[in-house]
């Protein structure tokens, strides 16, 4: 059976379930404000480290909740990732200690709801029941004691939505449509006001009194409560215009000590009463008062909307009306211009609360509706951080992909995601050579609970949480290509099946995502298509190419011969700086001092990547970078994105400085250097040596040969090598293999020592150029397993059919060792592997496949008959016993000539690109 999870929490279930009543909710009928909850934030370590190959601690934020009632304290066992899990749990316990049940009598029907809401609006303002400390318009009521006149005691009917979230519930309970939609809770409460008993409610305006008067008493007890605005306040909000050509502009909100704020609020939309102000639920954190204001119709035409007179959103003036850019932002239907604004009274507390609100704020409220806008904001990156295309335990930093998807789909007002867990057993025993493996699939649901979109997957993981982290973490991907480009993707949504997976309910998605689409349906787009490959290197400047046409420049610092490399943990320091070109101005945008992240997952900007695979340790540069997208620019840059809004993007460029920190050698090669000594990495050139030398072997090609470490240790041994040549797709891994070659070469020649010539392709292994045709070694180690297992089999066969080495050796994982590497990396051996596994069953989360040692024999013997060579089996790592060799080898040797004629047919074809040259290429002095 499947355990089916729901996204916020962990109880077993299969579709989503209705609403209930939660813990929280009934402590509060029974005790109100004398309730109190104590969160108390701690440390705890994430799950996954390999001890013994100096990972880095791996800790994350987790939450212990204190309940203080009268006569009872209770504290949560246990800790919680979200804070509102561990209030829940602290309050199910006391409900528990105290054998309180939800109320039999809460309203379940919108005629009981109505009736309720009637009720709670005339206890508002019934004089037994104000003032006190736990009444919801105390703030409210104290302000307007201070008024003179005909406005004595009255305050808007949008501050009691503002404040009071059962009066919401109701509302949604009488109309579900009220949850989405601000103007028809507010005609809700003018209804229901105007048949409260005790409340004066006006036929021309949205103000509510009580009609007695309160007692002396009463006011003086409610002043007490509040210290007052003794001068006017000013704090800054955002303007954002209904007409999508206007761009959205801090506005400055003068706050008078003797009006109420949603006056001064909407006198700034030329409302033609103050009381006409409507307000949303708080957009971005719940903690937060940030909210949108924007103006009501008239009273008569706000009535009938709840009387259903006037049609919902199908109607094509209230259409027109709508502010889509607001309606996004806060997931709510907003009318007409609207303010963004932090006012407000928060948790019932009489003191008015104030904070500016930038463009800042703005975008980044915007940017964390974006399905990798919570990663980027939990890693304080928003320039440089990109949401990884790999999962890993070991690397992982910010937000996990369960808890990204979580808030993306609260963010959103879907449903939480639901994860669908499968055990695949192995065999029907539970041993610690075969551990049973997971699988996860996830669906999304509407608030309807209306399917979505549905993903399942094939891969397994040796670890639940993983088989979870990974599929979320798909589900996001498609997500952010869908949100890039939605045009693209709405052609596609019309196939209800597509071969990676996901399952999409096209009319259900594109209504739920119809005001994403209205806003960004013409403008999205992937920065992608900007990218140009990196510049040659026959170098003889001191600028070099990196992703997006940037320039790397004033490379500072020697070279300490530690690079980042693919796979390894890179600890770097930045600052992004946006300069004014007509100017001297300059403005830093984000800095960083210590920020972490895995070479070739994806988790950094292109050009970062590029710039930081040039470096070794201790090595800073700066370089000039292409513009990105204007919300990133005014997410990013805090105090300055005001001025910033009026700067023209011609104007301007954008300038990062980087250095590299520290660099941890990947996963893969911690785990072999804790088991072998040597590395398996230096056994396998020593491998490749003996036979360069029992060949007398001159020329060599390593296919695939990455920043060049096989071609860099060849050097360090004696040889009877006169020209060795690598070919990579990798731009960024030549880059390296240049340098570092560059800087080995020169030294040997100082020594005048024999130096051969070395040459970089760049190429795909799968092409054959005929430059290379004949050559006494071809090389491939530790690469078929990169690509999928079709490709391996295309370079088995062009290489023996085309390049025609007269041996070929090619190396790969055995994957029947992975249990004895794993294990290698536990400090108790007799942990059982299921708690204690590496990030993923491969040794590599990069790794498409790895073979048995059949499988290997099986492919290799396959292209040997077929291209008329011979080939043995040996390896490295181990003794060659069961399992076998820990990286496993395949020797292949020509036995004939018969192809000669096969081979020069490509004589002269050449798609290869000559990148760097020995001794005919020079590179820069750093």
């Amino acid at each position: 059976m499947p355990l089916r999870l729901r996204g916020g929490g962990g109880s077993k279930r299969g579709m989503p379930a209705a609403p209930t009543v939660t813990p929280k909710a009934v402590i509060h009928q029974k005790y109100g404000a004398k309730a109190c909850y104590s969160v108390e934030e701690v440390r705890e370590a994430v799950d996954g480290g390999c001890p013994g190959l100096a990972l880095p601690q791996q800790t994350r934020s987790v939450y212990r909740c204190s309940l203080d009632l009268p006569g009872l304290t209770v504290v949560t066992p246990g800790t919680f990732v979200r804070k509102k899990d561990a209030e829940q749990a602290a309050a199910q316990i006391a409900l528990d200690k105290l054998g309180i049940q939800p109320t039999a009598n809460a309203p379940s029907t919108p005629e009981e709801a109505w009736d309720e809401l009637i009720a709670r609006i005339s206890g508002f303002f019934a004089d037994e029941n104000f003032p006190s400390s736990s009444h919801p318009l105390i703030g409210h009521m104290c302000v307007t004691f201070r008024r003179t006149g005909d406005r004595f005691g009255m305050i808007p009917m949008s501050a009691i939505a503002a404040c009071d979230v059962k009066v919401i519930g109701l509302c949604k309970l009488i109309d579900p449509k009220a949850e989405f939609d601000p103007l028809l809770v507010l005609s809700l409460i003018y209804n229901a006001a105007k048949k409260s008993p005790g409340v004066s409610v006006s036929d021309s305006n949205f103000w509510i009194r009580s009609q007695k008067p309160y007692s002396p008493e009463a006011v003086d007890l409610a002043l007490q409560h509040w210290s007052g605005i003794t001068n006017p306040i000013e704090v800054d909000g955002i303007f954002v215009p209904c007409v999508m050509e206007d761009e959205p502009k801090t506005i400055r909100l003068t706050l008078s000590h003797n009006e109420h704020y949603m006056g001064d609020i909407v006198s700034k939309l030329s409302a033609s009463d103050s009381s006409h102000a409507v307000v949303s639920r708080t957009v971005g954190k719940a903690s937060s008062e940030i909210r949108l204001y924007f103006s009501a119709p008239n009273v008569q035409f706000v009535s009938e909307i709840s009387n259903n007179v006037v049609s919902s959103l199908g109607d094509g003036y209230m259409e027109s009306l709508i502010n889509k850019r607001a309606s996004f932002i806060s997931g709510q239907t907003i009318y007409g211009d609207a303010i963004l604004a932090n006012v407000g009274y928060t948790r019932r507390d009489s003191e008015l609360h104030t904070e500016d609100v930038t463009l800042s704020n703005y975008y980044r409220i915007l940017l964390g509706k974006s399905p990798d806008g919570n990663y980027k904001i939990s890693r304080d990156s928003i320039l440089v951080a990109e949401l990884p295309s790999v999962y890993s335990r070991s690397s992982w930093k910010g937000l996990s992909p369960r808890d990204l998807l979580c808030s993306f789909c609260r963010l959103h007002r879907l449903a939480e995601p639901y994860f669908v867990v499968n055990r695949c057993a192995s065999g029907g025993k539970n041993d610690k050579e075969n551990p049973d493996m997971f699988k996860c699939d996830v669906k999304i649901y509407s608030k309807k609970q209306e399917l979505l979109l549905e993903y399942s997957t094939a891969d397994t993981w040796s670890k639940e949480s993983d088989a979870i982290h990974n599929s979320s973490l798909k589900v996001l991907i498609w997500f952010c290509s869908y949100f890039k480009q939605p045009n693209k993707h709405v052609l596609k949504l019309s196939h209800s099946k597509s071969t990676d997976g996901f399952t999409i309910c096209p009319d259900n998605f594109l209504h739920e995502f119809a005001m994403f689409l209205s806003i960004y349906g013409n403008t999205g787009g992937d920065d992608s298509s900007t990218c140009s490959t990196v510049g040659s290197l026959s170098m003889d400047t001191s600028k070099q190419k990196l992703e997006n046409n940037a320039v790397l420049a004033h490379v500072d610092g020697p070279d300490s011969g530690v690079f980042p490399s693919h796979g390894s943990l890179t600890c770097i320091s930045y600052t992004a700086s946006l300069v004014v070109k007509d100017k001297t101005n300059r403005y830093m945008l984000e800095s960083n001092n210590e920020f972490e992240f895995e070479i070739g997952t994806g988790a950094v900007k292109n050009q970062i990547e590029s710039c930081v695979s040039q470096l070794s340790v201790n090595q800073s540069a700066c370089f000039i970078a292409e513009l990105p997208p204007r919300d990133l620019i005014l997410a990013a840059a805090n105090e300055f994105s005001h001025d910033l809004s009026k700067i023209s993007r011609d104007n301007c460029f954008l300038e990062f400085s980087v250095k590299v920190l520290q660099v941890t050698e990947p996963l893969e090669d911690r785990m072999e250097k804790a088991l072998f000594n040597p590395p398996l990495s230096k056994q396998r050139v020593e491998f490749a040596v003996r036979y360069i030398n029992e060949l007398h072997a001159t020329t060599l090609v390593d296919f695939g040969c990455g920043s060049g470490s096989l071609l860099d240790s060849l050097l360090e041994h004696p040889t009877t090598l006169e020209e060795v040549v690598g070919v990579d797709i990798s731009r960024k891994g030549l880059t390296r293999a240049a340098k570092s070659l560059h800087q080995k070469l020169s030294k040997k020649s100082l020594m005048q020592t024999s130096v051969p010539t070395a040459v970089l392709y760049d190429g795909s292994i799968t092409d054959f150029d005929s430059r290379l045709y004949r050559f006494d070694i071809g090389t491939c180690l530790e690469v078929i397993e990169h690509v999928e297992e079709d490709q391996a089999s295309l370079f088995g066969n062009v290489v023996l059919s085309s390049f025609c080495p007269t041996v070929l050796i090619v190396s790969t994982p055995n994957y029947e060792y992975n249990p004895i590497l794993q294990r290698s990396a536990m400090p108790n051996k007799e942990e059982e592997p299921e708690e204690n596994a590496g990030p993923c069953k491969f040794r590599n989360h990069d790794h498409k496949f790895e073979w048995t040692r059949s499988q290997f024999q099986h492919w290799a013997t396959g292209l040997a008959e077929k291209h008329n060579y011979s080939v043995e089996f040996s390896g490295v790592g181990g003794s060659g016993d069961e399992p076998g060799f820990a990286s496993q080898i395949a020797v292949f040797r020509r036995m004939a000539s018969g192809q000669d004629e096969v081979c020069q047919e490509g004589e002269l074809h050449q798609p290869y690109e000559l990148l760097w040259e020995w001794p005919n290429a020079s590179l820069p002095s750093h």
